[in-house]
């Protein structure tokens, strides 16, 4: 089994790696250590919590020089992962004089300014980037080694205009390293034009069934929340990270939670990035036990003690559920992934469900009572329960203010009307697939 004392790692960063009580490197670390430190392009495919940072994080280390100017950047797709990666940056490198500056936008730009002109390594978001480097407050012109972080995000997000000025900004002598979840096309198309003669190393985080328990229930739509609502109140292990696909739903999400006093708080992309701190402080600290999210907002969030993930939403591919999923179970721990499948949800399902390695069990739907959804006139329907077999016992609204065929109902949770009538998420292609 590898050490971190084969890696050709610093005395400085072994230091830190002893005093953090890190044991043994991880795959991605032990594969792509000894290829940056002997100055190779690297092309690495591996997903969040997989070590990568301690991967880029070396060669920026070693090859920078305090003192010399800007020698290292780091671009990443969010605020919160220029924050971690920062942060952990800065650990790395404590045993040395090395400065490093975190840049994002949403927050002021003077104090940024000053900590850039003291900084060798600097870790930023595109657009952030791209104002400094336009106000003149950044220079590339020494960059040694250029690092692209979850580019595939970047790519989704719409920066790759932004991400292709940056790095052609960067000096053409210097040493790339792009790391992403996923090798697409366009990741494929940006790595062949700007690395050279590149490394691909592969590390993906599979799910182990050995520690992840995965299930997923097939509820009616209109009663997901209120199995939401049930499972979350039975269940207080640890952690608990609940993916919606579109802040609408996580606000939605969020919101009816809180009035069912579950402790929950929501984070996307629309908040201010002083409440986004503020939110993942909270959750760090174990201050508040449900973070309702999107991938977007989560993507590149290390946080440990997470025992249940619960896909409200489910994601478009098995790609992004292994993503989700690996949040949690982590560290020899056991975790927990629960699916809540609905009608409008089959198609995703089944897309998750092309991965062979996923073992996902159905189990019985337990008795729920329905709880109202919280409408805007503070008006609450009647509640409604439904049994272990599915099937709904009545649902019926009240015909008053705000909640008529045309009122509360028409929310977050009834919007796709066209999924009626399609069979059962455990049918795929005509057949029955157990689990």
């Amino acid at each position: 089994m590898t050490s971190f004392n084969e890696l050709g790692l610093s005395k400085d960063i072994l230091a830190v790696l002893d005093e953090m009580h890190f044991k043994e490197p991880t795959e991605i670390q032990a594969k792509t250590i000894p290829l940056v430190l002997g100055g190779r392009d690297v092309i690495g495919e591996s997903a969040t919590g997989s070590g990568k940072t301690l991967a880029f994080g070396s060669v920026l280390i070693d090859k920078s020089d305090a003192g010399k100017g800007i020698q290292g950047l780091v671009m990443t797709p969010t605020r919160e992962l220029a924050e971690q990666v920062g942060r952990a940056l800065r650990k790395f490198s404590q045993h040395t004089p090395l400065k490093i500056a975190i840049v994002y936008g949403g927050v002021g730009i003077g104090p940024q300014v000053y900590d850039i002109e003291e900084a060798d390594i600097v870790v930023g978001t595109p657009g952030r980037l791209l104002d400094h480097l336009e106000r003149k407050t950044l220079s590339l012109k020494k960059i040694k080694v250029l690092v692209l972080d979850e580019a595939d995000r970047m790519l989704d997000m719409g920066f790759i205009e932004d991400v292709i000025r940056i790095v052609e900004m960067c000096p053409a002598e210097r040493q790339t390293l792009l790391f992403s979840a996923t090798i697409s096309g366009d990741i494929a198309h940006l790595a062949k034009r700007y690395t050279r003669n590149p490394i691909e190393i592969s590390a993906q985080a599979y799910v182990d069934p050995s520690k992840l328990e995965q299930i997923y229930y097939d509820t009616p739509k209109h009663m997901k929340l209120s199995l939401l609502v049930h499972l979350l109140k039975g269940e207080h292990a640890g952690l608990v990270m609940v993916f919606c696909n579109t802040r609408h739903a996580v606000d939605f999400v969020e919101r009816q939670l809180l009035h069912y006093g579950i402790d929950a708080v929501a984070i996307h992309g629309g908040l201010t990035q002083a409440r986004r701190n503020n939110i993942i402080q909270r959750f760090h600290s174990k201050k508040v036990y449900v973070l309702v999210c999107t991938d977007v907002a989560a993507r590149g969030l290390d946080i440990s003690g997470v025992s249940h993930i619960y896909n409200f939403d489910l994601p478009s591919n098995h790609k992004e559920y292994i993503h989700r999923v690996g949040r949690t179970a982590r560290a020899g721990k056991e975790g927990k992934a629960v699916s809540l499948v609905s009608e409008r949800d089959y198609d995703n399902f089944r897309r998750v469900m092309l991965d062979p390695s996923l073992v996902i069990r159905q189990v019985p739907l337990p008795d729920v009572a329905q709880i109202s959804m919280l409408p805007a006139e503070g008006r609450f329907r009647r509640e409604r329960s439904f049994g272990s077999r599915g099937g709904s016992s009545g649902y019926s609204r009240e015909r008053g203010r705000g909640e008529s065929s045309g009122g509360a109902r028409r929310g977050y949770e009834n919007r796709d009307r066209g999924d009626r009538g399609r069979g059962r998420p455990s049918r795929f292609g005509g057949r029955t697939k157990r689990f």
